[in-house]
């Protein structure tokens, strides 16, 4: 039993060794040949060569990044749907039912989503916001 288990373990042994082999030499070798010099310039931030024109811009609010990650989310609901709509005749009436209720729910979703204000990241959306959790409090 014990024979079966390392013969069929040796050769994921050996591509872990090798991995970790190669790595570790490719980071020795970019340590190695890597270009070293201390120029005025080296550290400086710039895009394409050029000389920024204005000040760096400053760092995304997190409404951005929420916005991108609720597009993701329903972008690759997008695929299930998709997917039912290449099945549509095998699956019959109970797949139009499961697609209807996935599609109820995802519309339950950005309706939330929407009243909670989390797809308003224009200027003053903060403010809007801070406005509605100040009247729930008061109620």
């Amino acid at each position: 039993m014990v024979a079966a288990a390392t013969t069929i373990w040796w050769p994921v042994a050996v591509y872990a060794i090798a991995v970790f082999a190669l790595t570790a030499f490719i980071l020795l070798l970019t340590h190695v040949l890597g270009e070293r010099h201390g120029d005025l310039g080296t550290g400086d931030r710039y895009e394409s060569g050029i000389e920024p024109a204005s000040p760096l811009p400053q760092r995304l609010s997190i409404e951005f990044y929420q916005l991108a990650i609720f597009f993701v989310v329903f972008d690759i609901e997008t695929v299930f749907i998709v997917a039912w709509a290449i099945a549509a005749r095998r699956l019959g009436w109970a797949g139009y039912l499961e697609v209807l209720f996935f599609v109820i729910l995802l519309l339950a979703g950005l309706i939330y989503l929407w009243k909670e204000g989390a797809l308003d990241w224009g200027p003053g959306s903060r403010a809007r916001r801070a406005q509605r959790e100040a009247a729930r409090e008061q109620q």
